[in-house]
């Protein structure tokens, strides 16, 4: 496994493999098994695989988040070796950002709702480190997790409309048994959180199974998912959704497809979570 921490090493190992197919997984380390998941996938499709570990600052809304991202550059390196990763970037802040940088890029209507309400510039530091990281690696494919939508849903737009030259494959989310979607901000829970934080998983399948009954008033489900979250005292909701799952704007009544998705605190912990419902009232 080639690990390189600057651009100009990482663009020296890409020219020495032109000819075959690389597949990307973009992180910000702190790996766990829905990673994993994506590494695994990426190794099946292609030739070889590159990750990138970087705790990309741009798109943090508060520098205290951004210094309380968990970090474990070792463990990750261990893991990846484990799963026979070809290439691992692992930049600085500095070498992304160097001084004077200047240059974004900002992904329009997809962008805006859900998260990008919440966390206005979120996006934007999104769409530009993983632009810079598509130009950097070069692959063919890029692999990212179901249970961050709206961030596929961007950076397909990204793709399309920049052109890039790259398949973009939105995996499964991972989940533990008991339903929490798997996140690097787990760890950060208390024991009373964890044990509280499944809640979440079980919200969005109370909303399915609404659904599923037969309930087509958008609002009515909204209304579902937001009484199973209040049931529970250490979740404090930041917002549920009930959108259309390609422009993410929200829907009045469910005719066809469906994403339903929200975000909820546990203490200063924000986490999210989605279940598609596909057309025919079956959750995916």
């Amino acid at each position: 496994m080639q690990i390189a921490d600057t651009i100009e090493e990482l663009r020296r190992i890409r020219r020495g493999s032109e000819a075959e197919s690389w597949g990307f997984v973009p992180t910000m380390g702190f790996l766990h098994e829905g990673h994993l998941h994506l590494v695994r996938r990426a190794r099946q499709d292609n030739d070889r695989v590159a990750v990138s570990l970087f705790v990309n600052p741009s798109q943090f809304g508060e520098a205290q988040d951004l210094a309380n991202y968990p970090r474990n550059l070792e463990r990750d390196l261990e893991l990846l070796r484990g799963e026979g990763v070809d290439l691992v970037f692992c930049p600085s802040d500095e070498e992304m950002y160097p001084a004077g940088f200047q240059t974004y890029i900002t992904v329009e209507e997809v962008a805006r709702p859900l998260e990008g309400a919440s966390r206005p510039t979120h996006f934007r530091g999104v769409a530009t480190v993983l632009a810079k990281l598509f130009l950097l690696v070069r692959p063919r494919r890029a692999y990212f997790g179901q249970k961050d939508a709206q961030q596929c849903a961007v950076v397909r737009r990204l793709v399309e409309d920049l052109g890039f030259d790259l398949e973009v494959v939105a995996c499964p989310t991972v989940r533990e048994p008991d339903g929490l979607a798997m996140s690097s901000r787990n760890a950060r829970l208390s024991a009373q959180q964890r044990a509280a934080a499944p809640v979440v998983f079980g919200s969005l399948k109370a909303a399915a199974a609404r659904i599923a009954a037969g309930e087509r008033d958008a609002e009515a489900v909204r209304e579902t998912m937001r009484a199973v979250l209040d049931g529970e005292p250490r979740a404090r909701v930041d917002y549920v959704s009930v959108a259309d799952p390609e422009t993410l704007e929200e829907l009045e009544q469910i005719e066809g497809g469906a994403l339903l998705s929200l975000a909820v605190f546990f203490g200063k912990i924000r986490l999210i979570d989605n279940l598609p419902i596909e057309a025919g009232d079956r959750p995916l």
